[in-house]
């Protein structure tokens, strides 16, 4: 029997392909460095085990929770991210979702339909693609320049503005890229949706680890127009070391979150609750533990480029929070062949560019948040004799 066509036309996830190069690896350079996904590469605080322990073995965890999330962690994360931003958010302008892919799933429900269309700057996540075309909705590319270092231009994205699209999409610090936007570039794209009816969506899942000279991310939420055209994301995942708990957070207007509600509801009747009650704890009370882990992340992007400084026919295009976006030295080979031989003759393994929708296909990612000092300080060896 057929299955929806719209999902039978997605494309399936790429990082198992990816995963599966390294089998052909010998062993010849040593450990293999898996630089392919986005995880922490530390476990979380002991006391958050033990208060994720401790919540697990609670009867209160086993129940169904409310549909946008316990109202301990809204009251936690409106009060850390009104600090944050400079503004008034309250907890029910939150939803808990299990995950930031799931946050960003029930947003594109709410706001676009089957025929419509919404804007991804190139290179684009492929989780957000994918989810766009099994709901039917045009995925429109806004190609981002390499040399702006893929920060994406707000007058090129107006010229693909049309009565079909309904929403632009942010994801800053990027992933894969790893660029960072800056706050003019993006209050430019806030008046450009407010001036032509759009809503924008901004994924912010790995905003902590921003360096502390970084400033306030952005003023969206700072003023009280925001809650017209405006929708934040974020992943607790990275932050806390705790994917495999599967929590995310959707910030926007109450009338937008009764809707969203309703697909909650139907998804998932409430995220999972003993990561909740962990967190509701959490986000005070390892302030300091967070701010020394983007500390650590920061002095591994410091080491990744002073690793790849005498390499410049690996040319970093763009580097920030956990990723960096490398122009591979091999024009006119597809990046995906580049990748393949590179786990497999040097135990290396990073992602094409063409996972990530660019048509050039001249990059490969790599995720160095996950690795230690070490680990990134012997990939010059590896790619200094690399040849195809």
């Amino acid at each position: 029997m057929p299955v929806n066509p719209l999902l039978a036309a997605t494309a399936s996830p790429p990082i198992p392909e990816a995963q599966a190069w390294r089998a052909a690896y010998d062993g010849a350079f040593g450990p293999f460095i898996d630089l392919s996904q986005a995880v922490p590469g530390r476990p979380p605080h002991a006391d958050m085990l033990k208060k994720l322990a401790e919540a697990a073995a609670s009867a209160e965890a086993a129940r169904y929770g409310a549909i946008t999330g316990d109202r301990s962690l809204r009251e936690t994360y409106a009060q850390h991210v009104s600090g944050l931003y400079g503004g008034k958010v309250v907890p029910e302008e939150i939803a808990v979702t299990a995950g930031c892919n799931q946050a960003f799933f029930v947003a594109m429900l709410a706001l676009a339909r089957a025929g419509e269309a919404v804007l991804l700057p190139t290179p684009w996540y492929f989780n957000h693609q994918m989810t766009l075309a099994m709901l039917g909705i045009e995925a429109r590319p806004l190609p981002c320049d390499p040399e702006a270092g893929f920060v994406p231009d707000p007058e090129a994205a107006e010229a693909l503005v049309d009565e079909r699209l309904r929403a632009i999409v942010l994801v800053t610090p990027n992933n894969p890229t790893g660029a960072v936007y800056p706050p003019d570039v993006i209050a430019r794209f806030a008046e450009l949706c407010r001036r032509r009816n759009l809503w924008l969506v901004i994924d912010e899942t790995y905003r902590d680890f921003l360096p502390p000279e970084a400033g306030r991310p952005h003023d969206l939420l700072a003023g009280e127009t925001w809650r017209d055209n405006v929708i934040q994301l974020y992943s607790f995942s990275k932050a806390y070391g705790i994917p495999g708990h599967r929590l995310g957070a959707l910030i926007a207007g109450t009338p937008v979150i009764a809707e969203i509600t309703k697909v909650l509801d139907c998804l998932q009747i409430c995220a999972p609750r003993t990561g909740q009650a962990a967190l509701a704890w959490a986000i005070p009370a390892l302030a300091g533990w967070r701010a020394a882990n983007a500390e650590d992340i920061n002095r591994r992007l410091a080491a990744f480029r002073a690793a790849l400084a005498d390499l410049p026919e690996w040319g970093v295009t763009s580097i920030g929070a956990y990723f960096a976006y490398l122009r591979h030295p091999f024009p006119g080979r597809k990046g995906r062949s580049v990748a393949e031989r590179l786990a497999a003759e040097r135990g290396v393994l990073a992602l094409p560019g063409g996972y990530f929708g660019e048509s050039a296909d001249a990059h490969v990612r790599v995720a160095f948040a996950n690795v230690e000092a070490e680990e990134i300080a012997r990939l010059p060896e590896r790619l200094a004799a690399f040849r195809l």
